[in-house]
């Protein structure tokens, strides 16, 4: 399965810059996007500037996905809220949700794919790194799962590290994920949170409220190529 997903996002890579054309109108069509107000200038990000245009690449993106990949993947492009989120964040300007026979593929492994769908077609609209939160895709209300977990986790480790006086851990995850459990730990008494390691190997730490300079055991093998 890991080696067929690579087959796709390959494949679907080459989509990003040929020309793009219209969906056919249905289901999977975007009707009557408006444009939001102009973007607020201290979030330090760029609004899409023709969101038609962008929610037609998606469409076409996500239709070389079925195509090319053997997906069964249904779908829904809507305009997002201009309003910043509660974290002070950019609200997604596009919202993309999955459905289908194979949504289930999307979402396993804590949302792979899902997120490397969202990440390629940010960069097919040619967003910088800090504006691909502009776009967002979503299957079966997995991020809003995803978000329980990752504060209830928080709470766990907080009480943990409270009780012992040991730093915990979490596996390596995502820079998105790391953020969430940041922001979730902040308003817990007693604690507090760096994230450590490089690259796919970075991860989280909670430590006990001024006691940053402890030592920590990462609770996994760093991953690489070949043997070690």
């Amino acid at each position: 399965m890991k080696v067929r997903f690579q087959v796709i996002i390959l494949a679907l890579k080459r989509t990003g810059t040929g020309k793009v054309s219209s969906p056919p109108a249905g289901r999977n069509s975007l009707s009557r996007l408006h444009s939001p107000g102009p973007a607020l200038r201290y979030l330090s990000v760029m609004p899409i500037d023709d969101l038609q245009q962008a929610a037609r690449k998606i469409a076409e993106f996500l239709n070389a996905l079925n195509k090319l990949g053997g997906m069964r993947l249904k779908y829904r492009i809507s305009a997002g809220d201009s309003a910043p989120n509660a974290d002070g964040g950019a609200a997604p300007q596009l919202n993309v949700e999955l459905a289908g026979p194979d949504v289930h593929l999307v979402i396993r492994h804590n949302g792979e794919l899902l997120r490397a769908l969202e990440a390629l077609a940010a960069q097919m609209l040619r967003l910088d790194p800090h504006e691909f939160n502009l776009v967002s895709f979503d299957a079966a209300n997995f991020k809003a799962t995803r978000a329980r977990e990752l504060q209830l986790a928080a709470e766990t480790a907080a009480e943990k590290v409270r009780q012992s006086g040991v730093p915990y851990s979490f596996p390596p995850m995502n820079s998105h994920e790391r953020r969430q459990l940041h922001l979730a730990c902040r308003s817990l008494p007693g604690v507090e949170t760096a994230s450590v390691g490089e690259g796919q190997n970075r991860y989280l730490v909670v430590y006990p409220e001024g006691k940053t300079n402890l030592p920590v055991t990462p609770q996994f093998k760093p991953r690489g190529f070949g043997r070690r």
